[in-house]
């Protein structure tokens, strides 16, 4: 009886832990996090780049190798071409671009209508 009794205890204290709510994460740690993502998937678009171009030595030694068999090649299938990521390069997404890039110092659009009308004011209407 007084085991399940402690068992019970140390098991509500546990389930008070575990419904405790972590603080936000702080800005720093948000940016770290999205630049970790972009690596990561810079890193898998790497790893397919490299499959690709193993995948095309292989079917062109089986090519080659089934040519001097003198036995008939099958017709190679077509394939997108391995797409190189080049290196990484971290942009943030919320990054605020520069101010030649923001339109800040564009000039002013042409005017569709004139500012104002030929009217003397005396013909305005009088408000009251």
């Amino acid at each position: 009886m007084k085991h399940s009794i402690l068992i019970l205890s140390a098991l509500a204290l546990a389930s008070g832990a575990a419904l405790a709510k972590l603080p936000a994460l702080s800005d720093e740690a948000k940016a770290k996090a999205a630049e970790t993502a972009a690596k990561t998937a810079w890193s898998n678009k790497v790893a397919d780049f490299q499959l690709c171009k193993s995948m095309d030595k292989v079917a062109a030694a089986y090519r080659d190798t089934t040519k001097k068999a003198g036995k008939d090649v099958p017709k190679p299938v077509e394939t997108p071409a391995c797409a190189d990521p080049g290196a990484f390069v971290y942009a943030p997404a919320d990054a605020k671009p520069p101010l030649e890039q923001s339109g800040a110092h564009s000039p002013a659009k042409t005017a569709a209508a004139p500012p104002s009308t030929n009217a003397p004011q005396s013909a305005a209407p009088q408000k009251k």
